[in-house]
């Protein structure tokens, strides 16, 4: 144990160089502005029947590199204390009345982001007897990404622009 670790203190640490920036990183060029409100917003994820692959983009949106938490957002375990209803998956005829209840449960004012192509159309599930299409049908959407998943860069994005649309109203 004791080798590894001495070998691993000389090598040094396996990492890749910082890349330059680019157009196409659009994320690096977002500024670091804490929230207006003087408090954090808090986001819950609502998983309405997705594949997961939205809910993986978004856990990379507490990464240091993303770190959404610098603009004053947070992840919390219950609806009671989001202020933003996260939800990635078609409406299911399952979920329907846990969506509405979550969105029921969060306190005003509250804003619904749907996140990826399912949650904005159905995605390849529209055609299923279980599917009610996107989140549309049951709550009403404020902000729409789209994506299958939607890049980290995207989510970000979007929730930016729910920043700056809360900040115009």
């Amino acid at each position: 144990m004791f080798k590894l670790l001495k070998r691993t203190l000389q090598r040094g640490p396996f990492t890749e160089p910082l890349a330059e920036e680019t157009e196409a990183s659009g994320i690096r060029r977002l500024t670091h502005r804490p929230p207006p409100w003087g408090r954090s917003m808090g986001l819950r994820t609502v998983d309405a029947g997705s594949c997961n692959g939205c809910e993986l983009e978004i856990q990379a949106l507490l990464n240091p590199v993303y770190d959404v938490e610098r603009w004053g957002f947070r992840f919390t375990a219950s609806p009671r204390h989001a202020d933003v209803l996260l939800v990635t998956g078609p409406a299911t005829v399952n979920m329907t009345e846990a969506l509405q209840r979550a969105h029921d449960a969060a306190p005003n004012p509250k804003w619904v982001v749907a996140a990826g192509d399912c949650a904005l159309h159905g995605g390849p599930f529209k055609e299923s007897p279980a599917c009610q299409g996107g989140i549309h049908a049951v709550l009403p959407v404020d902000v729409a990404i789209p994506g299958c998943p939607p890049t980290p860069e995207a989510l970000c994005q979007g929730l930016l622009a729910l920043l700056e649309r809360d900040q115009k109203e």
